[in-house]
């Protein structure tokens, strides 16, 4: 029998109740739907871990600070739900944005500190939506456990901060980034990529493989890791972007190297960083990045 989602707050509250009167753990994967491999690895991981199991399938307009984008955001829910029957969801929740926002909310969560850089600085308003609707979406769901993918480090480690800060019942679990076979991160928005488009899509992740070598061959300059990762990137056709008859436009609209947890730029780097990007590959924005260590934290005393 094919999965029928649930469509209202009430009717899934309604459900998770009754197998919390069963002691079911609950697993909760939220998404926006265009579900990839990276999506699979998140349910499967829930899958084997949960007793009930709870997909979120909404394109949240808070987050969006381009009405075109949000226009444009990959929509492909028959292939959705096919994936989830799959893996063995128990709920497939598919609110309208009326039923999650049924009046304008004056009510939001501002994020501080760990959302001033990287997505945030060329994204205003973007993480108060996140943080905004994953806090909604918690206490629908009222989740024991919800699994994100690293892949938006920034993400996740806003999510970990809001749990902490408001104190919310939920173990947060970080899924390693799915990637395909040339190293690109899975992503809903590679859809949107033409041949041409997804052979220069690799140049985030061989820029930011070539930060992390640096990094973990002893380089302790964060700005000299930079310019490494930043001299593999092929130049634009115009210098500055722009499409020509040469191909698509090709920009990469930062690359830092952060601290894993504060999400803050280092200058050095002594402990575990994140280097992070944000690539531009036509009119399709993609984001990567790649934790690492400097070699004396990677080095560990053998046993006695």
């Amino acid at each position: 029998m094919s999965i029928r989602p649930v469509e209202t707050i009430a009717a899934l509250r309604q459900r998770l109740e009754e197998a919390r009167r069963g002691a079911a753990r609950i697993g909760f994967v939220p998404t926006m739907g265009a579900l990839h491999h990276g999506h699979g690895q998140l349910i499967a991981l829930a899958r084997s871990k949960c007793d009930r199991v709870v997909v979120s399938i909404f394109v949240n307009p808070l987050q969006f600070d381009r009405v075109d984008d949000l226009a444009q955001y990959p929509r492909t829910l028959a292939d959705d739900l096919a994936l989830c029957e799959s893996l063995g969801v128990d709920d497939v929740f598919l609110p309208a944005a009326s039923e999650m926002y049924p009046s304008p909310p004056r009510c939001t969560v501002e994020v501080a500190e760990l959302g001033d850089h990287l997505c945030g600085r060329y994204r205003p308003g973007h993480f108060r939506g996140v943080a905004t609707v994953v806090l909604k979406l918690f206490e629908i769901v009222r989740p024991d456990i919800a699994y994100f993918g690293e892949k938006d480090a920034q993400q996740l480690a806003i999510v970990r901060r809001l749990v902490t800060d408001f104190n919310l019942p939920v173990a947060i679990v970080g899924v390693p980034t799915v990637r395909e076979p040339d190293g690109l991160a899975t992503s809903s928005r590679n859809r949107r990529l033409d041949p041409c488009e997804r052979k220069l899509a690799i140049t985030l992740f061989r820029a930011l493989s070539a930060a992390a070598d640096a990094i973990r061959a002893g380089e302790t300059d964060a700005a000299e890791v930079k310019r490494r990762a930043m001299a593999t990137v092929p130049p634009s056709p115009d210098g500055y972007g722009a499409a020509s008859p040469a191909g698509p436009a090709l920009r990469i609209e930062y690359l830092e190297v952060v601290n894993s947890d504060t999400m803050q730029p280092v200058v050095q780097i002594d402990g575990t960083v994140v280097v992070a990007g944000a690539l531009w590959v036509g009119s399709t924005r993609l984001i990567d990045n790649i934790r690492c260590e400097p070699p004396s934290l990677s080095w560990r005393a053998p046993r006695a």
